[in-house]
């Protein structure tokens, strides 16, 4: 079933960006994952938080593929680099759409 890495940034520098794609795009591909959003503009239909300075959704063929991706030894760096710079992040894993049973 199909599964989906949904994440959260707020950050108020890029800096640490072109390094953590460069690294990131190469794992999320190396585990089938596809981009459906990454950063963009984004606005508020509802609610009071603060959005977040950008969105982020993967699709991965399955949760064991998008699990894959997050405890990859190779994307272990990326996220202290991610951390370290500040970013605050929330991310999950999400099952793509169910089929209730009649």
């Amino acid at each position: 079933m199909v599964c989906y890495f949904v994440g959260q940034l707020r950050t108020s520098g890029w800096d640490w960006y072109k390094e953590y794609k460069a690294t990131t795009e190469e794992i999320v591909a190396k585990y089938g994952g596809k981009y459906l959003i990454k950063g963009g503009k984004s606005q508020r239909l509802e609610g009071e938080s603060e959005l977040p300075s950008a969105f982020v959704v993967i699709e991965f063929p399955d949760e064991i593929s998008a699990k894959g991706f997050y405890e990859d030894p190779d994307y272990a760096p990326m996220i202290e680099l991610r951390q370290s710079s500040g970013v605050e992040t929330e991310s999950a894993i999400v099952e793509g759409w169910v089929e209730a049973e009649s």
